[in-house]
């Protein structure tokens, strides 16, 4: 045990309830697949989750029913033709559809009702709605439709064509399926708020559609529909070393769209890709997602989306085949520009050149607004950090671009104004990574700091999380996590926005834990799981990179890194309490598992990159590779006990014990309670992944103590310690420690970046670091889901998992004097807050309705503790719902 936890004199436990009110029981956060009311689903059985609204001391539901009808007037009478589950005597709160069969392009509405603790049966109806889309690849009316079959044509091209409505619209729903990027509009009017639509994906092995309620955007008489192409991944014109500009699907952007009317007289009618569509170039003259996007304003074809524009110089569109044969809906979070960020200030060098800094690196693009005479050439050159004479620097992030001319600047957009007075001018088809952008001008140009802003683009998922510290370094680490996480989150998960925005896989399986406490990020994972399994070779190996070209399968792959097929779907399960992903991806992970197995049977592999980037120790990539190999074998058997397959839990628990045992022969001093050479990877990682034999934990954890306290509390390990050395620690007796190095301000350390000015995480230690220095990576992410876990002590149950019981440990830490963690779960919102009283500690908790928790506080040793009054030895409290206030003050 930890001395730095004993205390000596007696403690003394109020456990006091802050309020014995009963509230009114009612339903809110009723969710179908996770997304509220979402249209264009494809899936037959939709998921539906709710959470039960009542603040009262032990509230908990004991039955459910739930109605499913199209009419929701007939679920307001408590009808359900379609399902009708009956009262179900259950606390779940996660349902899977099995009523009658679905069909598509329909409206459904669904109605759950609970029974509470006393059985008494909730009175405030709760309705919430979902729409089925195309179901079926056959339910397509639409064509896909190119320009030309010409991959190297840079200009963006436009599309149109005109229909006309005559009868009152009821409905109306657009659906759209891209290779590459598009932006859809109607009447002259852009659909939707989405950026970058659809999601990257192996074109050829899978293709995504989006579905839009137009109804609103559809007029009696005629009307236009635009749509305008962008690249993405899907032709990538941009050189650089992994390849894409070879990609095995890559063809000119083509797209299908339905727009689906319904009329108030019952019946229907398809507007729809074809041959009577026109296309034309646009002002777009180039655009890449990698690099950035060119315009031409004095190209612009006025109103070319309108009803009323002449197209008649516009050229024939061709046919195309789709991209894939497995076309299906885009059913996740989709990115926006979540937030407008104004420049913090403006430097004029000269009439020609500025700079402007946002004051915060940031994923997105940068809009701006300008005057000027026809043909002036207007450049936005976007980048981290600055030379020492103001200009921007992009040498820490151009490393790996390999441009063919000079025609495609790396992260500089380039307008060409039209001279028809103020314009502005925002990417289409590009984000990028970075905090100034510098304007420079063929001529004189007046800007204000105004005229430029900044938009934050990512994944929109909803804010799950939050923590709060007296400690001011902390809070900086946090916001500067959360700004990695979100920007590297663009409907899978990237390592930057700038150089690559490629999905590492090491990066995510290191980061799945700080954004799932943060955010509710089930969406974007249970796509990118699929590209998992698109991506996966029969043989069971994945590539390093996903989606990918066919790059990474023979590089940076292994089980450090590819273990995402195993740790995401696990994590999933541990803070949704949802087994879908777990089964979807269970085949993968036992081919992933048989195929390490085959390739290595002495249960040691030496395949992986290892602890990437260290900061000066370098650990054995086998030691690393094994814990990680260890970790996917475990996660294995335990999800073929939660899915009934037993044969499949004894044959890999066996192999977990031979790996175990092999791992522990060779690199374990038993009698020292050392790992290989004693440093801190090497030390932290076995004990993070539970490799550790049981009896030789305590001492393999003062060692790892002494360790880092030899290392002056400061970071000694690359991106596979990071995910291991604060956790390893307090989990083991020395919070103290962990949060010694977690609050250090001196290098290396996450708070000498913050010292340095940093608002995001980088990815090397050292900020001069002449290579591998991205200002906006998320691969030393670790530390925002270890202040949740650790001081704030919120953890899943794997028993009862989506915190359906909470565990509650909160580590009270030397230099702090207050702290606070919360997250939004499957259940509702749990806090776990506490700060220094006098003589002690106080904590305030609050716990959903319908799960339970249990605390586990320090214990004296030796001396007597008292809850309520009474005498107890044990720090151990189990709670039902509700807010508590525990007061651990000395005793007399």
């Amino acid at each position: 045990m930890n001395l730095r936890f004993l205390q000596v004199t007696a403690l003394v436990f109020a456990l006091i309830p802050v309020s014995q009110t009963f509230a009114q029981t009612s339903l809110t956060a009723l969710k179908t697949e996770y997304l509220v009311n979402p249209i264009g689903l494809d899936n037959p059985n939709p998921r539906f989750t709710w959470q039960m609204n009542d603040s009262s001391q032990g509230a908990k539901q004991t039955a459910y029913r739930i109605l499913v009808d199209t009419d929701s007037t007939l679920l307001v009478k408590a009808g359900g033709k379609l399902w009708n589950t009956g009262w179900v005597t259950s606390d779940k709160n996660l349902v899977v559809y099995s009523g009658q069969s679905l069909k598509p392009f329909t409206k459904y509405y669904w109605r759950v009702d609970i029974a509470d603790g006393n059985k008494k049966k909730s009175n405030k109806i709760a309705i919430a709605s979902f729409e089925t889309g195309m179901m079926k690849m056959e339910n397509w009316q639409g064509a896909w439709i190119s320009d030309t079959e010409n991959t190297r044509l840079k200009p963006a091209p436009y599309f149109r064509n005109t229909f006309n409505t005559t009868k009152k619209i009821k409905s109306a729903r657009a659906y759209i399926a891209a290779g590459g990027l598009y932006e859809l509009s109607i009447n002259g009017n852009k659909i939707g708020n989405h950026r970058m639509d659809p999601m990257y994906t192996r074109y050829d092995r899978r293709t995504l559609y989006v579905t839009y309620d137009v109804t609103n955007a559809i007029k009696s008489g005629k009307n236009a529909v635009g749509v305008l192409l962008g690249n993405g991944w899907y032709n990538h014109q941009s050189t650089a070393v992994w390849y894409f500009d070879r990609a095995p699907w890559r063809n000119r952007p083509a797209f299908c769209l339905d727009i689906r009317i319904s009329y108030e007289d019952g019946t229907t009618e398809t507007i729809k890709s074809g041959k009577d569509w026109k296309t034309a170039l646009s002002p777009i003259v180039f655009n890449s997602i990698y690099t950035a996007e060119h315009y031409d304003a004095r190209l612009e074809k006025s109103g070319w989306n309108t009803p009323g524009f002449d197209d008649k110089d516009w050229k024939e569109v061709m046919y195309r085949s789709a991209p894939s044969k497995n076309i299906v809906a885009q059913a996740l979070h989709p990115i926006r520009n979540v937030e407008e960020i104004a420049s913090k200030s403006l430097r004029k060098f000269n009439d020609t050149t500025y700079l402007f800094d946002l004051g915060r690196n940031i994923s997105g693009v940068s809009k701006i607004t300008v005057n000027g005479p026809a043909g002036t050439t207007i450049k936005l050159k976007h980048g981290e950090r600055l030379y020492p004479n103001g200009h921007v620097d992009i040498s820490n992030i151009d490393a790996h671009y390999r441009p063919t001319d000079n025609t495609d600047p790396f992260q500089t957009d380039i307008l060409i104004l039209n001279g028809k007075g103020k314009q502005s001018f925002m990417p289409h088809f590009n984000y990028k990574g970075f905090q100034y952008v510098e304007v420079t001008s063929s001529a004189p140009i007046e800007l204000k700091k105004e005229d430029l802003v900044g938009y934050f683009m990512h994944s929109d998922v909803p804010v799950a999380g939050d923590v709060k510290s007296s400690e001011p370094i902390i809070n900086k680490i946090y916001y500067a996590t959360n700004n990695s996480y979100l920007s590297n989150l663009f409907g899978y998960p990237t390592d930057c926005p700038q150089r690559e925005k490629n999905g590492w896989t090491g990066d995510a399986q290191i980061a799945i834990e700080t954004g799932l406490y943060g955010f509710d990020g089930i969406t974007i994972y249970e796509k990118w799981l699929a590209d998992h399994r698109d991506e996966q070779q029969p043989n069971g190996v994945l590539p390093s990179i996903i989606p990918t070209d066919g790059w990474g399968y023979e590089w940076g792959n292994g089980p450090d890194w590819t273990s995402t097929i195993a740790i995401i779907p696990w994590n999933i399960y541990l803070f949704y309490g949802d087994k879908k992903l777990l089964a979807d991806c269970y085949e993968n992970i036992r081919k992933y598992v048989n195929h390490i197995d085959e390739t290595y049977p002495t249960g040691l592999t030496t395949w992986g990159l290892g602890d990437w980037i260290p900061v000066k120790s370098k650990s054995p990539v086998e030691l690393t590779s094994t814990c990680y190999y260890y970790a996917d074998v475990v996660i294995l058997a335990k999800a073929a006990k939660i899915l009934g397959k037993n044969d499949d839990y004894e044959k890999y628990m066996a192999l977990a014990k031979k790996i175990k045992d092999a791992f522990n022969t060779k690199y374990l001093n038993k009698e020292k309670g050392i790992y290989a050479s004693g440093v801190q990877t090497e030390m932290s990682v076995p004990l993070y992944w539970k490799i550790v034999p049981e009896e030789s934990v305590a001492l393999v954890a003062e060692n790892l103590a002494k360790r880092v306290e030899a290392d002056e509390f400061h970071l000694d390990v690359g991106l596979l310690g990071t995910k291991a050395i604060l956790n390893a620690l307090s989990e083991n007796g020395y919070s103290d420690i962990a949060y010694k190095v977690a609050a250090q301000k001196t290098y290396p350390s996450w708070g000498w970046w913050m010292e340095n000015g940093a608002t995001t995480l980088y990815e090397n230690w050292p900020i001069d670091a002449k290579s591998d220095i991205s200002m906006n990576h998320i691969m030393f992410g670790e530390i925002g889901a270890w202040l949740y876990k650790s001081p704030g002590g919120i953890k899943p149950d794997e028993k009862e998992p989506g915190f359906k019981h909470v565990i509650l440990s909160p580590h009270v830490m030397e230099g702090l004097n207050a702290f606070e963690a919360s997250h939004i779960g499957p259940y509702g919102k749990i806090i776990s807050s506490w700060k220094r009283i006098n003589n002690g500690i106080r904590y305030d908790i609050t716990i959903p309705a319908n799960s339970t928790a249990t605390i586990n506080l320090p214990l004296t040793r030796g001396l007597s503790n008292y809850i309520n009054g009474k005498p107890s030895n044990t720090g151990k409290l189990d709670f039902a719902a509700g807010k508590y206030i525990i007061e651990q003050k000395a005793g007399k």
